[in-house]
């Protein structure tokens, strides 16, 4: 079956020539092309066709994009969507002046994300889940990464990765299961870290990757959870199993965890918020990608993460919603992209590859998705603008028409018909 998508007013390539992320200076070149269409066959990229070219036999059906502009979908590379209960009251708390880490010491935080969770049924969680994830394809996405760590037992993570796998199987576009067991240390181990350790490295590890629960494991190195020396010890057991790695690392302190994931060669470092300007370059200079959160930096008033200067630096930069109940309760990744532009001085161009191809490298996907290249899936978003521009400049809109995976149309916006 072949389909042409006819019409755009420009289209987004974010060609990256093969290589297939962005370093530094390239995350401004995302191949704007004009007076084209994409003909898609079979769900892949096919062709560029000139618009003076086209005739009745291009295609088996086409799709009229009414002028509006095309773009990859959009990749959501961080977030822990998948939770129970309500932190309201910690937001209010923080409105008082108490800090994320104040809240978590005294009970709340994660702990309390925890409770609402094991006591919630495997039913309850799908229903739970279901319209945050319709939610992200109205925006564009086209894959969603979406991690557990709010179970912190053995049988909560693994029930919490049962839901995410349910709709791994279910959902239109990919999902991606990340196993974040080591997110803090639930209060029954509150005094023996080891055993905790233990059940993670020894038992949920090799569970998870035998039963295809999840290929990537993640872990929040942070003075109130996880030592450096804590998460080397899972991440080599984990490396050993097969699975690939990500860090939730100098958020808040500078404990050792940016060398634990160079040292392992992690897909991502996420947060980067403290990270020193000595530890930049090191970090620019590897492969793993630095994925930036300013959602976060929103929701608890806390510094941004050095955006400029990374990428001054050749870091290969992502963007991400980290959408979860205590630190970030932001489901728009469109509200990210416009904060990045606001409060970390990137560029439209800039922006647009962090949240497409570099997202995609972050979530080890960007071989297939991230950009608008043949051979590559047909995974497209496509806005009602004239210009890409647009979409940063209107803060609180979506302008998203339609979003499309493999080729064909998954959710079209009814404000535009």
């Amino acid at each position: 079956m072949k389909i042409l998508f006819r019409n755009p007013a420009q289209i987004l390539t974010v060609d990256t020539k093969g290589l297939h992320y962005k370093r530094g200076k390239e995350l401004s070149d995302i191949g704007v092309i004009t007076d084209h269409s994409i003909l898609v066959e079979n769900g892949i990229i096919a062709d560029f066709i000139a618009n003076s070219s086209i005739t009745k036999t291009t295609a088996d059906r086409v799709v009229d994009l009414d002028g509006g502009f095309i773009m990859p979908g959009l990749v959501e590379c961080h977030t822990h969507a998948a939770f129970a209960g309500s932190r309201s009251n910690e937001f209010r708390m923080r409105l008082k002046g108490a800090s994320y880490e104040e809240i978590a010491k005294a009970g709340g935080g994660i702990t309390s994300t925890m409770h609402a969770v094991r006591s919630s049924s495997f039913e309850e969680l799908v229903k739970l889940l279901k319209p945050r994830i319709n939610h992200f394809i109205s925006q564009g996405v086209t894959a969603l990464e979406i991690k557990s760590g709010y179970g912190l037992s053995y049988y909560d993570e693994i029930k919490l990765l049962q839901v995410i796998n349910y709709f791994r199987k279910k959902s239109a576009i990919e999902i991606i299961p990340t196993f974040l067991g080591a997110h803090t240390y639930p209060p029954e181990y509150k005094n023996d870290h080891k055993q905790y350790l233990d059940l993670i490295i020894t038992e949920l590890l090799p569970y998870i990757i035998k039963n295809k629960l999840a290929y990537h494991v993640d872990a929040f190195c942070e003075a109130t959870a996880f030592s450096a020396g804590e998460v080397d010890k899972i991440f080599t057991k984990a490396k050993k199993l097969g699975y690939k790695l990500r860090l939730h690392t100098e958020q808040f302190n500078k404990v050792g965890g940016l060398d634990i994931a160079l040292k392992h060669h992690a897909l991502s470092a996420d947060h980067l918020e403290v990270i020193s300007e000595e530890d930049i370059p090191k970090l620019a200079k590897s492969n793993t990608v630095s994925v930036l959160l300013p959602g976060v930096s929103l929701f608890l008033e806390h510094e941004y993460a050095p955006a400029r200067e990374l990428i001054s630096h050749g870091a290969i930069v992502a963007l991400s919603t980290d959408y979860n109940p205590g630190s970030s309760h932001i489901p728009n990744l469109h509200l990210i992209m416009q904060l990045a532009a606001l409060k970390m001085k990137m560029s439209v161009e800039e922006i647009i590859s962090a949240v497409t191809i570099n997202a995609a490298k972050a979530v080890d996907l960007n071989e297939k998705i991230g950009s608008i290249e043949i051979g590559k899936q047909a995974d497209f978003a496509v806005f009602r603008a004239q210009d890409y521009s647009e979409i940063i400049y209107n803060i609180g809109i979506n302008l998203n028409m339609y979003t499309i995976k493999k080729g064909e149309i998954i959710y079209h916006n009814p404000e535009f018909q």
